[in-house]
């Protein structure tokens, strides 16, 4: 019986409107498995519950008023999650097809990578992807350098 004490340094802990529904999302959109979960007695709510995808611990809350506020409520977030697949493409479309909203189809990536991203039913930006070869600092310097002339061209006074 394990004790939950082995925790990575870092943890992720989503707040969200309705985690009940929020876990079988990630369950079906990125394979997660329910650890456990506290649920508030009478309610729906779900007090606290651990997920692990792909070896990651992940908690994940409701809502509780005065304490935690859902990216809904915020009408938006700061943060998105970068989770490593083997295929960019076949995770997009798997989590899309469970309720994700995309943002950016998967495409190769000045970085390195093949990435797509897509919002959660619940708020939260996820990136999606795999590593196509390896890139430099210099060399993702020289592509981040070439696609701000492109995008962003400089201001005239």
């Amino acid at each position: 019986m394990s004790t939950f004490t082995d925790y990575p340094a870092l943890v992720p802990h989503l707040v969200v409107q309705g985690a009940a529904k929020a876990i079988e999302f990630y369950k079906a959109a990125f394979g997660a498995q329910e650890r456990y979960r506290l649920s508030t007695a009478g309610t729906d709510n779900v007090g606290h519950a651990e997920l692990i995808i792909q070896g990651q611990v992940i908690m994940l809350a409701d809502e509780f008023p005065g304490m935690s506020t859902s990216p809904q409520t915020l009408k938006g977030t700061t943060c998105t999650f970068v989770l490593m697949v083997p295929d960019a493409d076949a995770a997009f479309a798997r989590a899309v097809a469970a309720g994700g909203t995309p943002i950016m189809p998967p495409a190769d990536q000045f970085y390195g990578y093949r990435m797509g991203s897509l919002v959660d039913p619940f708020g939260h930006k996820w990136m999606l992807q795999h590593r196509l070869r390896d890139v430099s600092v210099a060399e993702m310097q020289q592509s981040w350098d070439d696609m701000v002339r492109q995008f962003c061209p400089p201001q005239k006074n």
